[in-house]
């Protein structure tokens, strides 16, 4: 890692060094600027690679502070082991021995229903039963939803690709009860999405696979769970987690960087100059400027939006698009004596209907249980999104009070809480509408070449989907710059 403070000249690198420069430093761009570092090792020409971040900080959305024995996570706190890129790039980077997955035997999740938290059944596969007596006993639906979910196995499947809004995939193929009370604020939640409105095959395309594989999500889910590997409990948790934090892997990413770093500056114009030498022309806020070969554009969409405007203003009206959501966490650590028989397991998940202000509530020290000590309870509400846009301005105190007044109404705790954190993340999750993938697609062919996108808003919102974004992108800028190097070399 090279860490260059702002000036006004930048040191250019070599004329026969392809330079690439990489706007953004959360987990997508450091994970492109870690990419283009190993072309050394590749057969790409090697290449100088240039990271800016606006913040002072690198990481973005990955925030974790270690408070006393406290490790508290204000943004993701885990990752899909599903998804094996981000575990591939912490055992790339020497952190395998991080690794560790939530706890195997405690896994319930609770569903709020009439203001009491119900269990979800044993062997529900997200929303789908695959086990008949905890699904037919429990109260978490009604008979008549029960019914209704189970006719899944006999209702005509859609065999074609076009899009549709999570919630009319659930309601053909589960009922609506099923939608309100579990889609809704499991698989929306996720997102922070509104289930009218979110796209079932940027999100969920699983699901589709499914209804068009087996004719039912049902038999889908119970094939699925018969061909799976069969391996040791303890890695059967859907979630992974580092040890010290997800910020190890930004640490350890930002060691490893051969970049120039630029924290604290912020691209102010990006032009596109087809006839240069470098066609890329930036301008940071200090006056410093930059010539690149190519560009990957790893920020917030509608910040790619502002960058590219004056050149290419269909691809920014395109970037704008995308709409936002705001989001905050609230974390508190009670002594576990104050907490009475609270819930044990991951977390409670609170439908739009419940009329609640918090989303969601984790037991993140029962789910990691280093996170805390075990005479301590860590807990984590989520606020916003698209149910209560408005809540995540509110002033820190507000958010702390009306966030335990939430718990000590649900969990029944009225305790004064140890210590209490609050993060808050303005337009900071990307809404995957209707059409979002198409429109993707579309916006891909819109840019020039040598400029590339990646993060949130594109193919994924989680730290796996942007790492592989990330490296994605840095591949394709290193084929376009290889190619270019290689027709210079040739007329030399």
């Amino acid at each position: 890692m090279i860490t260059t403070p702002p000036s006004s000249v930048a040191t250019m690198p070599p004329d026969a060094l392809p330079h690439i420069v990489v706007v953004g430093g959360g987990i997508s761009g450091l994970s492109a600027a870690y990419e283009l570092g190993r072309s050394t090792h590749s057969a790409a020409p090697p290449v100088a690679v240039t990271l800016i971040e606006r913040e002072p900080r690198l990481g973005g959305k990955i925030v974790t502070e270690h408070s006393g024995p406290f490790l508290i996570e204000g943004g993701p706190d885990s990752f899909m082991a599903q998804k094996p890129w981000a575990a591939e790039l912490a055992r790339e980077l020497g952190l395998g021995d991080e690794l560790m997955v939530a706890s195997p035997m405690r896994r319930t999740t609770w569903v709020l229903v009439r203001g009491r938290p119900q269990p979800l059944p044993e062997g529900m596969l997200l929303i789908v039963p695959t086990r008949i007596a905890p699904f037919a006993f429990s109260p978490l639906i009604s008979p008549l939803g029960k019914l209704r979910m189970v006719l899944d196995l006999v209702v005509p499947a859609r065999r074609d690709d076009g899009d549709e809004t999570l919630a009319d995939f659930i309601r053909r193929r589960l009922g609506t009860e099923a939608l309100d009370r579990l889609a809704e604020p499991i698989l929306s939640g996720i997102h922070s999405a509104e289930c009218e409105r979110q796209s079932i095959m940027a999100t969920f395309p699983r699901f589709r696979d499914l209804e068009k594989r087996y004719g039912s999500l049902i038999r889908g889910m119970l094939a699925a769970r018969r061909n799976a590997p069969r391996e040791p409990s303890a890695h059967q948790s859907p979630f992974m987690t580092l040890r010290n934090g997800m910020s190890a892997l930004v640490e350890r990413l930002e060691q490893r960087l051969t970049a120039r770093i630029f924290t604290g500056s912020t691209v102010v114009t990006l032009a596109h100059r087809p006839a240069a030498a470098r066609p890329y022309h930036l301008c940071l806020d200090d006056g410093t400027a930059l010539d690149a070969d190519a560009v990957i554009l790893a920020t917030p969409s509608f910040v790619a939006a502002d960058l590219t405007a004056p050149g290419f203003p269909e691809l920014a009206a395109a970037l704008r698009a995308i709409r936002y959501v705001s989001t905050a966490t609230v974390s508190f650590v009670y002594r576990r004596a104050d907490t009475g028989n609270l819930l044990d397991g991951y977390g409670l998940v609170i439908p739009r209907g419940e009329q609640r202000q918090i989303n969601a509530c984790t037991l993140s020290s029962v789910k990691f249980r280093h996170r805390a000590p075990d005479e301590f309870l860590l807990l984590r509400c989520f606020v916003g999104g698209s149910r209560r846009p408005e809540l995540p301005a509110r002033e820190d105190d507000e958010l702390v009070a009306l966030a335990r007044t939430e718990i000590r109404e649900i969990f029944g705790v009225s305790a004064e809480p140890v210590l209490s954190r609050v993060y808050r993340w303005p337009n900071g999750n990307p809404q995957y509408d209707v059409g979002h993938l198409g429109h993707i697609e579309a916006l891909e062919r819109l840019c020039p070449e040598g400029l590339f996108l990646a993060g949130a808003a594109y193919r994924g919102v989680g730290v796996p989907d942007c790492i592989k974004q990330g490296r994605e992108a840095a591949r394709k800028a290193l084929m376009v710059v290889s190619a270019a190097h290689a027709v210079a070399g040739s007329s030399l």
